[in-house]
């Protein structure tokens, strides 16, 4: 499944893409529920099926297999009555009708593990880790496709970083690299911006404030549930700054791929539904480069990971 957080009428809902256009799970259960069942049934799973992805993740199997069904139900209506649903419809909206949001948008956990492409340690003048290099975001940092990342008015050096995201789907602790990938809901590309004068140079190097400013972890545009046929150590992924390739690599660049890194913290840390992983980032970021090129008022930077999409945000002045 591709499934996403999406905003229509001021209200947050959860979908997934199915047609051309974005299914509203929570709806098109329920209305499945009713043509098998009737009003009573389609009512009470209305309380026991959610329209957030939060409360999705931690409904477990029994979540996801009503969202498959409801997939399959909006799947199974004649033609007609889906030219009929198409942006009339409360099971159904076209993709000018909606907002799409982080599909998280307020994720428990925001850990992010640095220098974990050999590429990338070596760009920075750095060894290749040992074990993993950790540091934290927070919920103030998570935006959506096409919000606007806002630059620091005390920041000259912010920059990009492209990155894999993988979301936990099943609490989990202390848990075996063999046995960690069933803890895994799904992949999301994330854009880990950095303010590097902060992060590096200011007080001896501030690693949480550089980068924890407002807006600076988009996320999107989808979450590929980890069921489908892609392979999160082997995507190619890329950095597009202004129509420019600035980053372009694969994950198979890996230091610690996702079930190692899912061993090192859940034996540190109880990983639980929602909590959002930043996998690092390929070389080309613009710290690195001779001269030095940071993100300005104007830009569009794209993060494309093969398999998931695009991830689309201006930048803008604070």
């Amino acid at each position: 499944m591709r499934l996403l957080t999406f905003e229509t009428a001021g209200r947050q809902r959860l979908g997934a893409e199915w047609g051309g256009g974005v299914i509203d799970l929570q709806n098109a259960a329920c209305a499945a529920e009713l043509v098998r069942y009737g009003i009573a049934a389609a009512a009470a799973l209305a309380d026991r099926f959610p329209s957030d992805m939060l409360a999705f993740l931690n409904g477990g199997a029994h979540a996801r297999a009503v969202a498959n069904d409801a997939i399959d139900f909006v799947s199974g209506l004649p033609d007609g009555a889906i030219d009929l649903l198409k942006g009339n419809s409360a099971l159904f909206y076209r993709e000018e009708q909606i907002r799409r949001r982080a599909p998280v948008p307020r994720p428990g956990k925001i850990v992010c593990v640095g220098l974990n492409y050999r590429d990338h340690a070596a760009e920075s003048g750095m060894p290749v880790p040992t074990e993993p290099v950790l540091f934290c975001k927070y919920g103030n940092t998570v935006i959506g496709p096409n919000d606007p990342i806002i630059l620091p008015k005390t920041s000259d050096q912010v920059d990009y970083e492209a990155e894999l995201v993988f979301v936990i789907g099943k609490s989990c602790r202390s848990v075996s690299a063999a046995d960690a990938m069933q803890y895994v809901a799904g992949y999301t590309c994330g854009h880990d911006v950095s303010a590097r004068d902060y992060q590096l140079k200011r007080g001896g190097g501030q690693w949480m404030v550089g980068k924890t400013w407002d807006t600076f972890a988009p996320m999107g545009p989808v979450l590929v549930t980890a069921d489908s046929e892609i392979d999160p150590n082997a995507l190619p992924i890329r950095c597009v700054l202004n129509g420019q390739v600035m980053q372009n690599s694969t994950t198979a660049q890996f230091v610690f791929n996702v079930a190692q890194t899912i061993e090192y913290l859940s034996h540190v840390m109880t990983l639980e539904p929602g909590d959002c992983i930043f996998t690092g980032t390929p070389p080309g970021v613009g710290f690195a480069r001779k001269p030095p090129i940071f993100l300005r008022d104007g830009d569009v930077a794209e993060i494309q990971i093969d398999g998931i999409g695009v991830l689309r945000n201006p930048v803008k002045a604070g």
